[in-house]
């Protein structure tokens, strides 16, 4: 049987959502290797919207769901439906929009908050005993998912790192092409572009993550 993979977005684009060369590696990678996927988003407004040409805020207000749709190419659905039980595993992408919409870690740091879908979606693969993969920023989540002293990575930034331990993580250092693997709890993480300088550099971190999620499925 081929194994399939849940994969949640956060909407579309680096700056307010998910990071489109990250999200669309991902379903790259799962391809690759045999298995299907399936995408995800809650279906709710995001934080806010910001023009990625200008880098500035707008006035614009835009659902998640319905952003998330382009990367997905209109195959998603709402985070609610998602059910640990259809699937072998469960991928994260970064992006702005894993700290600013699926949860408020862009705005509290330390103090961060899980959104309650992202919440319950994650502790139902973790109950199920079934591998998580988070990547670039979205292990700032990791503590607050699976408990304290989860091993997880940013990269090596010293402020977001110190940040991420304050919420009871253990941060490994890592480069764009490595991955940390929390073999008690099944998470794997990567930097992706939290240190990666291109879209190839970005591949090789991103491709072992799917890859070790794949095989821990």
């Amino acid at each position: 049987m081929n194994k399939k993979i849940a994969v949640i977005l956060s909407g579309c684009g680096v700056y307010d959502g998910s990071e489109i060369y990250e999200s669309v590696l991902t379903l790259l990678r799962i391809d690759q290797n045999g298995a299907s996927y399936q995408c995800f988003a809650p279906d709710d407004n995001q934080h806010h919207v910001v023009n990625h040409l200008s880098g500035e805020e707008t006035a614009e207000s835009r659902n998640m769901l319905e952003e998330a749709a382009r990367l997905a190419r209109g195959e998603i659905k709402p985070l609610t439906k998602l059910q640990a039980d259809d699937f072998d595993g469960l991928i994260i992408p970064g992006g702005f929009g894993a700290a600013k919409n699926l949860c408020d870690f862009a705005f509290k740091g330390k103090d961060v908050a899980v959104r309650e879908d992202v919440q319950a979606a994650v502790q139902d693969f973790k109950g199920s005993e079934k591998p998580v993969g988070l990547m670039c920023i979205a292990p700032v989540m990791s503590a607050k998912l699976f408990g304290d002293g989860v091993q997880c990575t940013i990269g090596n930034d010293p402020d977001t790192a110190s940040a991420l331990e304050a919420t009871g993580a253990v941060h490994k250092s890592a480069s764009a092409h490595e991955v940390v693997v929390d073999k008690g709890n099944k998470l794997v993480t990567t930097p992706a572009y939290m240190m990666a300088g291109s879209i190839s550099e970005a591949s090789t971190g991103i491709f072992r993550l799917v890859d070790s999620v794949l095989e821990m499925s």
